[in-house]
């Protein structure tokens, strides 16, 4: 017995001492990345705990005080919200702390970058503290959530955009016969998914005998929209390419295809009504996959364009104990006044947002707290956010072609 505890001691010091060494590795060229593995983590518990927290969760008397204990699927939603609520704040607050921040010489620069254990502790803490908060709290919050993930799904369209003017730029730069016949194949490829993609919709969600006016014209604006994106970026004033069109035409239908299938299962037009579940755990993986990485990816791109992550010669990572001369010192102080490379606050906004909308993937994007006790699935809450993200994407793609033509002397 004696042997076994000194063993089980060592196991957790030798653990402990990892964690100081993992934490105490990451660097200025690292904490970005550093980040989206501790918002990785934050999915991983989620998804852990609604399957395992429910019988648990059911003991507690201040989660489940209902007159008739509610449907397992209800805790399991209510534990995924709590996960959420806590990662949401930890990074909400350091939003608020970095507000302001303009140089490396910011004291809150190191917040930022350092003091890994204790963010990881403060984390660990916020989580488990949010599963002693009121169910009125989450429900809250998972009404606030369903409006986070639509603005999430707005950063999207705008790296999206980011992203493919670039990737045309870049094969445009080449000004080689295979790239741009590179160039057409991608965009009658995507041209062709989205046309075969709405066939599917318009079979899927207005089935013979039922009115489905309203599927009809979501599915019929999509088109539209995807019309008027050959048209401004074949007009000759624009003289733009015909792949960004193509790609942004492929995801507006998805996320039509998206707010469609988010319509209540027990709604005649919606022809993936005898789903047992609101969404498989292919689409939720699928889903959660794309979350992380668009937010590894917006977390490289917060903020600047061109610089990505700080050298690995950071002044702070070479600061001598005792300057031999007041030229280090000099340097050294010239280096600490150096602009940020990207809005610290802007970088944490995006994993507070993320939170949310990981939160509606993993729930169905469901209704969570209610006195009967029953677990609301998908509804013409999502379906909005949905369609109207949707639209919105459409608009910011019309606006990035017309704008510099409308506003010639202004950079965009």
């Amino acid at each position: 017995m004696f042997a076994a505890s000194c063993l089980a001691s060592c196991c957790a010091a030798c653990a402990c001492d990892a964690c100081r060494t993992v934490v105490s590795g990451i660097s200025r060229r690292s904490a970005r990345i550093a980040y989206c593995g501790l918002f990785a983590l934050s999915l991983i518990v989620s998804w852990i705990l609604r399957e395992v927290a429910a019988p648990l969760m059911e003991k507690l008397p201040w989660i489940n005080h209902f007159h008739k204990t509610p449907d397992r699927e209800w805790f399991e939603t209510d534990a995924v919200l709590r996960v959420s609520l806590g990662n949401f704040l930890f990074f909400s607050i350091l939003s608020v702390m970095m507000v302001g921040v303009k140089t490396q010489k910011d004291p809150r620069d190191g917040i930022h970058h350092g003091g890994w254990m204790m963010k990881v502790i403060c984390w660990c803490i916020l989580v488990i503290l949010m599963f002693f908060v009121p169910n009125e709290i989450i429900s809250f919050y998972e009404s606030m959530s369903k409006f986070g993930a639509g603005f999430f799904l707005l950063v999207q369209v705008v790296l999206l955009l980011d992203f493919v003017h670039g990737w045309n730029d870049t094969w445009v730069g080449y000004d080689e016969q295979f790239w741009y016949a590179a160039l057409l194949v991608v965009s009658l490829v995507c041209y062709l998914a989205t046309f075969v993609f709405s066939g599917l919709l318009f079979h899927w969600f207005t089935p013979s005998g039922h009115d489905c006016g309203l599927n009809t014209f979501f599915i019929l604006m999509t088109l539209i929209f995807v019309f008027v994106f050959a048209v401004v970026v074949l007009h000759p004033a624009v003289g733009g390419s015909i792949l960004p069109a193509s790609v942004i035409s492929l995801y507006c239908m998805y996320l039509c295809y998206s707010g469609l299938a988010s319509e209540p299962r027990d709604y005649e037009c919606n022809g993936l009504h005898k789903h047992s579940k609101a969404v498989s755990t292919g689409t939720m993986t699928i889903g959660l996959l794309t979350t992380v990485l668009s937010v590894v990816y917006s977390a490289v791109r917060a903020g600047s364009s061109t610089t990505l992550l700080s050298p690995p010669d950071s002044p702070r990572a070479e600061k001598p104990l005792l300057p031999l001369d007041g030229k280090a010192e000099e340097k050294e102080e010239k280096e600490h006044k150096k602009p940020v490379s990207y809005s610290y606050a802007f970088f944490h906004i995006i994993f507070s947002l993320a939170s949310m909308y990981s939160a509606m993937l993993l729930t169905g994007w469901s209704t969570s707290v209610g006195e009967s006790g029953k677990l609301v699935d998908v509804g013409w809450p999502s379906v909005w956010v949905r369609v109207v993200t949707s639209w919105a994407t459409a608009g910011l793609f019309i606006w990035s072609l017309v704008a510099p033509i409308l506003f010639p002397d202004r950079e965009f």
